[in-house]
């Protein structure tokens, strides 16, 4: 019995011992994991409210000076074209208002009933500075949506028709009103010069910042197609050819006008940081209508052999290689490439903007051979394609030989056959137009830095792979 109760009481106490050493053990991991999950959830919640941060910097903040007032712009309809002038007449402030943001490409700021423009932060004696949602924030077919490509902006018509209504109204012009009238700021409709822009501002800098006197410089004018910004989180590089490196102070370069000395540069640049968050949080949408499952998979196969390469792979265990493609391999307009000299890009490597983490190794590429294959997020909400807008769908990219030489938009709405804009092919450039908003509405791709011809890679392919590959990519 002695020997029993020696035993038992043994097992009591190892019993003891284990549920005492258990309990210990899920305590320790409960706590564990709590403290993971709340590290987790606060960096989340820090990285989420940077983005906010980020947003209501670039809308509420203005960062250059305003181009125009709210008295100009409500009074530019009187510039327009006698019948577009006449409706505008008989309409309400609030329709003019919606009319004149129709024309030049604007929207409304989604989940705001303010009224204000997304693309232009308006300061307080009501001044509309230009921000980089003129660029980056337009609509996916109608749906206004921050961080897409805006495709209907018309810069070069929204400044010359404004400078228009100061004349009339006796203000003084602004230095975009001068600045356009040598600079284009855009020949068609939802394409900007704005490398250009980029280019003129930082050869009047030091590397410090410094603003420097020097005479003026030719350069290569030549429109582009705005990237969007949900696919920034993936790459690398800033730019189609992947020249500099990706970080929040390459995001300032574009606020360079005179008046934002150096020390203007150090205030913001915790702003920019969170302007960097904002842009690196966006997501691309989802297609809205059905997708053919089944043919989505045949897409998929055909499109990991054929494109992955360059376009990188996609889903949970998707990877981007980020892959410079040469120029003579991928064929597509030069313009870009070259307009952008040895000399611009290295000023740019030995500048401010180009050493952010002066710890990390920082690569900027001087004289790049090519285009960089971009990430394909999204890709059905991001038309226009390749770098200058040439191509309205996804369905001309796939079939070179079929590419519109004249088009031009005739809807808002999403061209769900061929996946891209709805528009019409013109056998010649339309004559006798006076209104320079339907002028610049035509893409002509026999223009300077215009062309559609490259990417001829979907040719190895035939006609039944190429519409697998077409529902693929509406999944991305």
């Amino acid at each position: 019995m002695k020997d029993r109760h020696e035993n038992t009481e043994g097992r009591s106490l190892a019993s003891s011992t284990v549920r005492w050493f258990a309990t210990g053990l899920v305590v320790t991991v409960f706590s564990l994991t709590v403290f993971s999950l709340t590290a987790f959830f606060s960096a989340f919640v820090q990285a989420d409210d940077a983005a906010d941060r980020g947003f209501r910097f670039l809308t509420e903040t203005p960062l250059i000076p305003p181009d125009f007032d709210d008295e100009t712009f409500d009074a530019v309809w009187q510039e327009w074209p006698k019948s577009l002038r006449k409706l505008a007449e008989a309409a309400s402030p609030e329709d003019r208002r919606r009319m004149a943001f129709e024309r030049y490409g604007l929207t409304v700021r989604p989940n705001d009933h303010s009224g204000k423009p997304l693309q232009y932060t308006i300061g307080a004696k009501g001044g509309w500075s230009m921000n980089c949602f003129t660029c980056h924030g337009g609509t996916v077919y109608g749906d206004p949506l921050p961080g897409s490509p805006n495709n209907r902006i018309a810069l070069q018509s929204l400044i010359e028709e404004t400078f228009q209504a100061k004349l009339r109204l006796g203000k003084t012009p602004s230095r975009m009103d001068v600045g356009a009238m040598v600079i284009p700021l855009g020949t068609t409709n939802g394409t900007t010069n704005a490398v250009v822009f980029g280019m003129g501002l930082m050869d009047a800098r030091d590397a410090d910042l410094n603003v420097i006197m020097t005479l003026p410089k030719m350069f290569i004018h030549h429109d582009m197609d705005a990237p969007p910004w949900w696919t920034f989180h993936k790459r690398p590089y800033m730019y189609i050819d992947g020249f500099a490196e990706k970080g929040h102070r390459g995001l300032m370069q574009f606020t360079l006008v005179p008046e934002n000395g150096p020390g203007y540069y150090r205030k913001h640049e915790a702003a920019f940081k969170d302007v960097l968050a904002y842009i690196e949080s966006l997501r691309p949408p989802a297609y809205p209508k059905s997708i053919d499952a089944t043919l989505m998979h045949q897409g998929q196969q055909l499109f990991e052999e054929h494109c992955a390469s360059c376009h990188g792979t996609y889903g949970d265990q998707g990877s981007y290689p980020s892959l410079r493609i040469a120029l003579d391999d991928i064929g597509t307009d030069p313009v870009r490439l070259t307009a952008l000299t040895v000399a611009g890009r290295t000023k740019y490597a030995d500048s401010w903007f180009a050493h952010a983490n002066e710890d990390q190794h920082q690569q900027t590429e001087a004289d790049p051979d090519g285009y960089v294959a971009p990430p394909l997020d999204g890709i059905w909400a991001s038309a226009p394609y390749l770098h200058n807008g040439s191509v309205p769908t996804l369905w001309h990219l796939l079939n070179p030989g079929s590419r519109p030489k004249i088009w031009r938009r005739t809807q808002v709405g999403l061209n769900e056959i061929q996946v891209g804009l709805t528009i019409e092919s013109l056998d010649r450039l339309p004559e006798g137009i006076s209104d320079p908003v339907i002028q610049r509405s035509v893409f002509d791709t026999s223009g300077f830095g215009k062309s559609n011809l490259g990417h001829r890679y979907p040719d190895v392919l035939n006609e039944p792979q190429k519409r697998a590959v077409l529902e693929y990519l509406k999944s991305l």
